[in-house]
């Protein structure tokens, strides 16, 4: 009779294109997701429940790559630990999105119930964790290597576990299901005021991070539910994996592409919401402010004088409105400025000016600073506004 050891070292060792993306992935991930831990506050920040969930994630992947090449075999013991992490993988993304759109902290009396499935799960495979290797090995060649044979075990063995355990992939889609419908209704909630004051301005902001965060996480969930039908255990894990690497380089892309990740970005601590220390000031104020004594229409409007005149610190003035718009100071003033720009630009009264001087009557500066502002709000410039303007006249 073949001895445990034997069989493990019949386990053939492959190494393919397949097992080297997976690797790039975990790396990507890994790395990325000490990035963001080492980058958020010590608060449970939406950034910081992204990066557990990429580290999380990695974990999971590793499993899977020792899984698909059969190195497996020399940490057998390990076969099929990071399963109860699965099931905080669909949690982890909603509570991402939750966090970063809702803008509010999570804290362990609300955390709880989204952890308890996976902390459930681990506890109903304590008896397989304490399992004997020869079951660990046979449970691993049957999922991966179906036609090698099996290390014969005691027929007393118990399999209660199996009860469990041979269902996971339906809990992992009933959670995925769960979630995902969970996020859209956070994303539908604010896809409304995503464009508040013309937030499409800046280059990567909250809500589209969000949306594109979910868009990964349906593909994923497509893809897995695809992978359970047509595979036995886990031996298709690899292509979900293969599919979570290009995710995770994507976003990694993104990330470092997007310079401010690195100074006063709103992913960094200066514009989350943990570092906002009050609401002495609200963006509804400062709305008021500007719009009540027409403070966009000076030329000397600066972030210094707003914060002075609302008796608060600049940094402070500027995180309101970064974190509630999506907009740099300039940007938020100029969208007033463009706006009235555009009904003076139809008005009559103001036939007489020329378009430069209806842009310095709004508080440009210059010719060129009032026609880039215009071009990026309106994505066309003065003139040709007023030339569409008359055409719909006539």
């Amino acid at each position: 009779m073949e001895t445990a050891q034997y069989i493990i070292d019949q386990i053939p060792i492959r190494h393919n294109a397949v097992s080297y993306f997976i690797f790039l992935g975990i790396s990507v991930g890994f790395l990325l997701s000490l990035v963001i831990l080492l980058r958020t506050s010590k608060k449970i920040t939406a950034f910081k429940i992204y990066g557990w969930s990429l580290l999380i994630q990695s974990i999971i992947a590793a499993d899977v790559f020792l899984c698909y090449t059969g190195l497996m075999k020399y940490v057998i013991h390990l076969n099929d630990s990071t399963e109860p992490l699965v099931l905080l993988l669909a949690p982890s993304i909603y509570l991402f999105v939750y966090v970063l759109l809702e803008r509010k902290l999570i804290i362990f009396k609300k955390l709880w119930v989204h952890l308890l499935p996976a902390v459930l799960y681990f506890i109903s495979q304590i008896q397989y964790y304490l399992q004997p290797i020869p079951i660990k090995i046979n449970a691993y060649l049957g999922a991966y290597f179906p036609n090698m044979k099996r290390i014969k075990v005691p027929d007393a063995t118990d399999y209660t576990y199996l009860i469990i355990k041979d269902e996971l992939r339906w809990f992992i889609l009933f959670s995925f299901i769960v979630y995902i419908l969970l996020s859209l209704r956070v994303i539908w909630k604010h896809a409304a005021t995503r464009n508040i004051m013309n937030a499409e301005n800046i280059r990567l902001n909250k809500y589209n991070f969000s949306r594109n965060t979910l868009l990964g996480f349906l593909g994923a969930f497509v893809l897995v539910f695809v992978i359970y039908l047509n595979f036995e255990d886990d031996a298709g894990d690899h292509y979900i994996f293969i599919f979570l690497t290009i995710i995770v380089t994507i976003t990694c892309f993104v990330l470092l592409s997007e310079s401010r990740f690195f100074e006063h970005s709103w992913i960094a601590d200066k514009y989350e919401t943990s570092s906002i220390k009050s609401n002495i000031i609200s963006i509804e104020q400062i709305k008021n402010f500007v719009e009540q004594e027409q403070f966009y229409l000076s030329e000397s409007a600066s972030l210094k004088n707003l914060a002075t005149s609302l008796n608060s610190s600049s940094n402070y003035i500027s995180q309101i409105i970064n974190t509630a718009t999506g907009l740099n100071f300039n940007d938020f003033i100029n969208a007033y400025r463009i706006d009235l720009s555009k009904k003076r630009l139809k008005d009559p009264a103001y036939e007489h000016l020329t378009i430069e001087a209806i842009g310095n009557s709004v508080g440009f500066k210059s010719r060129s600073s009032f026609y880039n502002a215009f071009k990026k709000q309106v994505k066309m410039s003065p003139r040709a506004f007023i030339t569409l303007k008359n055409e719909i006249v006539s």
